[in-house]
């Protein structure tokens, strides 16, 4: 049983992956909520590489599709501890194309999800609003594991406690949409952000915090960080995480060596390179805490203190964005309605939109 604000129908639309991991529209039940969840009705949602790169790699046919979005919590879970409410308007994220937990994604009108995973916006937000931040929730997340979880960089600050050290941190591929969002969060923990990017890029990575910025494909480019950070670099946030960017970073890193998380699975032969680099590859769908269930290297075991950790630092990215202290740089506003989803997925693959996040929205 749960608690309702208006009358839920039996089906929705969404985005499932059909035999071969493509994303098709189709009607299907609403998902049941089990204890601990809410269900939202979808206002916007925001298309992330992951959203097609997940059904290529590991077709699962039946898969809602989508992480990011924003919408009106309209039930909850009987006994479900939150501070949120019926008819809050909220962004966040709920991981797609996830075979163990089918009914799960964002690209819905209606979805599921959980309340830690919630961030509780105005709720006289219009439109524009509701764009600004609808592609917030998987970035921060992925954020949150890359920085403050134990198994990756591990930071010693965070926006609710700044370290009183500025230290540098490097993010490769900054002027990404989870890059930019890392450099603010950085920034705002006390550290020293520094990041890679193209030349024409670096105004806007500067206007994100980053106190230097460097030409990602520059050979003389490790030295410059190394001379910038006196040779003291000791984190590392690879937003790319290709071979050219392992290169760099492990080449920027100090003779003593330092941590390197990466967003994708890099191979053991390049991370051997530097036996002093304690490497990391962060996924968001651990923000579940249940695992993952794909093979080789992205199957991750249950974390429970990996959703507890990102239910902590939501609450924190709900008062900053109250605040005025975070935003989301790079977004495009594509045509409303699934079409334009399919549009952005097609996009994504084709490499026509790699760079801004695209916001579609629904209702």
């Amino acid at each position: 049983m749960a608690a309702t604000s208006i009358d839920i129908p039996t089906l929705r639309k969404a985005i499932v992956q059909d035999e071969h991991g493509k994303g098709m529209v189709s009607d299907i039940p609403i998902p049941e909520l089990p204890h601990g969840m809410v269900l939202v009705q979808t206002k916007a949602v925001a298309i992330n590489p992951v959203d097609y790169k997940m059904g290529a790699a590991f077709p699962a046919q039946g898969t809602v599709v989508g992480s990011d979005f924003a919408g009106t919590i309209v039930a909850i879970a009987d006994g479900t501890e939150t501070d949120l409410s019926l008819g809050d308007l909220v962004c966040g994220v709920s991981n797609g194309s996830n075979p163990a937990a089918p009914s799960n994604g964002g690209f819905a009108t209606y979805l599921r999800t959980y309340p830690s995973l919630l961030i509780r916006m105005d709720p006289t937000a219009d439109d524009l609003a509701i764009e600004q931040v609808t592609g917030l929730g998987l970035a921060l997340s992925t954020c949150t594991l890359a920085f403050w979880d134990a198994d990756a960089l591990d930071l010693p600050g965070t926006p609710d406690e700044p370290f009183k050290t500025k230290i540098p941190i490097l993010v490769y591929g900054g002027s990404t949409a989870t890059g930019t969002i890392a450099i603010q969060l950085l920034k705002l923990s006390g550290f020293e952000p520094i990041a890679t990017c193209s030349p024409r890029n670096f105004d806007l990575v500067r206007g994100c915090g980053a106190s230097a910025v460097f030409d990602y494909v520059d050979p003389d480019t490790p030295a410059a960080i190394k001379q910038h950070t006196g040779g003291r670099l000791k984190y590392v946030l690879d937003c790319i995480s290709d071979a050219h960017s392992v290169d760099v970073c492990f080449a920027a890193i100090a003779r003593t060596g330092g941590r390197y998380a990466s967003l994708e699975l890099v191979p053991d032969d390049l991370l051997a390179r530097r036996r002093a680099v304690k490497p990391s590859f962060v996924m968001a769908y651990e923000i579940s805490g249940e695992g993952t269930p794909f093979p080789g290297g992205y199957g991750k075991p249950p974390a429970p203190r990996k959703k507890e950790l990102c239910g902590r630092f939501f609450l924190v990215y709900t008062r900053l964005l109250s605040q005025g202290k975070l935003r989301m740089y790079r977004k495009k506003r594509l045509r409303d309605g699934f079409e334009g989803i399919l549009e952005g997925l097609a996009a994504l693959q084709d490499g026509s939109m790699m760079v801004s996040k695209m916001v579609v929205f629904l209702s």
